[in-house]
């Protein structure tokens, strides 16, 4: 495959930094606010020297309290769904945040993600409007999911198309946020291109709160808290610019706008 038809997907999961709550911190709505909005400032800045459109899953809660933000970074990146609330969820979010979101950017959004990448229901999603879902991770995390044995490439199912977080093609190993920061940088980097090569997209995925100091956030264990702020900023410049010359970055929509896959049901 020509390095003209590869795609790149970098995605941003925009929420409430509610991750220092799960490990016994007592944090505000609002600090949870100002941390994510540091680290979101800090990325699209660095998004915008690379020249970097990215999809900015957005919860509704998160874009209701910073809509002026959200509805500048809506110029330039594309704002999809994380539901309406990080820690919660009910069917009827799908719509309520997709309205939310239509209303504060005054664009269509036709993406979903669930929070912790946890399942969905297509037919409820394609009731409320989306075209797109990017909630599936093909790989196994203890206490989380096993998904070995899910595709790992887009299909269509229903009327939704699935966008699955990339894993490596063999041993599935997950290319997510937690592995860029744990990984050897150079082998991260090498996994993400052969995956790149071999599947013809990337969808990797961050969160905002990452890059800000997280020095301070003790209880969070340090396999999440490393890399973080100006280090993380510097590792996703390298690999971004390792990663261009092989590949086109597009926005999920605009990905999705180039798939047309027979029904998986």
């Amino acid at each position: 495959m020509e390095s003209v038809n590869r795609q790149i997907m970098f995605t941003v999961d925009v929420e409430e930094f509610d991750t220092a709550l799960e490990y016994g911190h007592n944090l505000s709505l609002d600090e949870q606010l100002v941390v994510s909005t540091r680290g979101l400032r800090l990325l699209t800045d660095r998004l915008a020297t690379l020249n970097v459109r990215a999809t900015l899953f957005t919860t509704a809660n998160y874009a209701f309290h910073e809509a002026d933000l959200v509805r500048n970074l809506a110029k330039t990146h594309e704002i999809a769904s994380h539901g309406f609330y990080h820690t919660t969820f009910e069917p009827a979010d799908l719509l309520k945040s997709r309205r939310t979101l239509e209303s504060i950017t005054g664009q269509e959004v036709v993406g979903f993600r669930r929070a912790r990448m946890a399942a969905v229901d297509e037919t409820d999603l394609f009731l409320a409007g989306y075209r797109y879902n990017s909630s599936l991770h093909p790989t196994f995390l203890p206490g989380r999911y096993n998904h070995l044995r899910e595709p790992r490439k887009p299909f269509q199912s229903g009327n939704i198309l699935h966008i699955p977080a990339s894993v490596t093609p063999r041993l599935r190993l997950p290319l997510f946020w937690l592995s860029l920061k744990n990984f050897p940088f150079e082998i991260y980097k090498r996994l993400c291109m052969n995956t790149l090569r071999t599947d013809g997209f990337l969808n990797l995925y961050v969160h905002p709160w990452e890059f800000t100091d997280l020095s301070d956030y003790t209880k969070i264990p340090a396999y999440v808290r490393r890399y973080s702020h100006q280090r993380l900023l510097d590792r996703v410049e390298l690999l971004l610019r390792y990663l261009a010359p092989q590949g086109e970055f597009r926005t999920m929509r605009e990905f999705s706008e180039t798939i047309f896959l027979p029904s998986n049901v």
